[in-house]
């Protein structure tokens, strides 16, 4: 029994050491040094000697981190190295331990506010100003000017944490400060708020609805509102002119949506002298979900440089899983193609393998007349996918780009999720490379519009701008 009790302590023991931050390190370090497409392109553009002093900051910091919350953001970090996107480390380790209570926080601070007459005092408002009665998810807080602030109280809350009256946050004018209490009550400040319209209220990162008083926002600010909150694509006219349509992700479940409202609106395209596409704020995607818009956009052949596949033994198991699970969705022409792409790649380990063209043209019979004008409205949000459709798109000659330079995440791509040894958390890191890098660049630099929105023109206004440039 003593050997048993002994030998149940000791693989404990083991457990726990095998899981710690150092060996959580190696084991990303490793990983991604044999596997990841992007690894050695990212050595000959910052230098070997770079890598082995980041290596050794974070080797020493990880040496001190005791749990796992805090080790996987410095795992983060070291990933960050190689690029700013396409790598992740995803937390994984399920807690079946009850969560732990609550927080007492009855003794937060309140005001004494009756709802009835703060309403009846609102309803007096002729202008919009920040007192009213405002929605974040999940709370209905109400903002009051007091002596030289705002306060703002709850009236309805989603949490147990937080009752009627407790003050979730306050604002001065003079100086700007502002401070919003989270879920835990924690404090975050800013130094930034404002009034977009007379109905949406930015208090930093924080986004707050005016529920009471009703104001009217005027139409390019609704118009705006509307479109960023969009849970789905959608197409409409602004003047008889311009159609704007909104993309909201180019993921693959929006495919067959972003489809049907290509197909709804066909006969509009066609006979409309201007296009908006608006998808700023995207999420990448799938290259499959854009294929519908690049006819009524086409002028000329359309070029795309192919990608390399980085073949080793890991990474060919994603060709066996679109195979084997069923959540990939791959039919029997699908699993085809990956068990002879499997065998192709595995015929090549440690090389870069070719699993398409290295060059591909898009060459169309059909060049529309209308859509004369094509503009895209773009920002720093957009990376991957979104960049890859902008590539296509920038080729013809009816289109210009609006806005931001894009976030720059192409070049190493394709994402492969792998757990950690001990299960805790997944690595993500890429399996191809672009045949465009290093002579045409996007990681790290993004892509230029034509037409740059500066900070003077709100993004509210940047539809409205773009469609007083097509209409000159």
């Amino acid at each position: 029994m003593k050997k048993l009790l002994l030998l149940i302590l000791l693989t404990k023991q083991v457990l726990a050491q095998s899981c710690d931050c150092t060996r959580n390190f190696e084991w990303v370090k490793t990983t991604f040094e044999q596997n990841d497409a992007g690894f050695e392109y990212a050595l000959l553009m910052k230098g070997r000697q770079a890598y082995l002093d980041h290596n050794q900051r974070i080797a020493e910091k990880v040496k001190s981190i005791t749990t796992l919350t805090e080790c996987t953001p410095v795992l983060y970090e070291w990933l960050q190295f190689f690029r700013s996107g396409h790598i992740s480390i995803r937390i994984t380790l399920s807690t079946s331990s009850a969560p732990a209570p609550e927080q007492d926080f009855s003794s937060w601070e309140k005001v004494s506010v009756n709802e009835k007459e703060f309403k009846e005092y609102l309803k007096m408002k002729k202008e919009a100003d920040f007192e009213g009665i405002w929605y974040t998810e999940p709370y209905t807080i109400g903002i009051k000017r007091m002596e030289e602030e705002y306060v703002g109280f709850i009236l309805e809350s989603g949490t147990p944490t937080w009752t009627k009256g407790q003050v979730k946050l306050r604002f001065s004018v003079h100086p700007d400060k502002a401070v919003f209490y989270m879920r835990d009550h924690s404090a975050v400040h800013a130094d930034n708020f404002h009034l977009e319209g007379k109905n949406t209220l930015r208090i930093g990162t924080f986004t707050l609805k005016r529920k009471y008083p009703e104001f009217r926002d005027e139409p390019a600010l609704e118009q705006y509102f509307r479109s960023m909150s969009a849970a789905l694509p959608f197409m409409e006219y602004l003047n008889p002119k311009t159609l704007y349509f909104r993309i909201p992700s180019f993921s693959y479940e929006y495919k067959s949506a972003i489809d049907s409202v290509l197909n709804a609106n066909k006969s509009k395209i066609l006979q409309t002298e201007n296009l908006i596409i608006d998808i700023r704020n995207g999420t990448g995607g799938s290259d499959v979900s854009y294929k519908g818009i690049l006819p009524y956009l086409y002028t000329n052949p359309i070029r795309s440089m192919g990608v390399e596949f980085l073949s080793t033994p890991l990474n060919n198991q994603r060709m066996l899983d679109f195979i084997s699970k069923p959540e990939y969705g791959f039919d029997e022409e699908g699993k085809k193609w990956a068990k002879e792409s499997y065998d192709k790649l595995q015929a090549d380990l440690g090389k870069f393998v070719s699993l398409m063209d290295p060059v591909m043209v898009d060459k169309r019979d059909t060049v529309y007349s209308y859509p004369k004008q094509v503009g895209i409205i773009i920002n720093h949000e957009n990376g991957s996918t979104d960049e890859q459709f902008l590539l296509a798109a920038k080729q013809s000659k009816k289109v210009k780009l609006f806005g931001t330079t894009t976030f720059g995440v192409l070049d190493i791509s394709n994402m492969y999720f792998v757990p950690s040894p001990c299960g805790e958390f997944e690595l993500g890191y890429a399996l191809s490379r672009s045949r465009r890098i290093p002579d045409f660049a996007i990681d790290g630099k993004g892509i230029q519009p034509d037409y740059y929105l500066d900070k003077s023109i709100p993004d509210s206004r940047w539809t409205t701008y773009v469609s007083q440039i097509l209409n000159e």
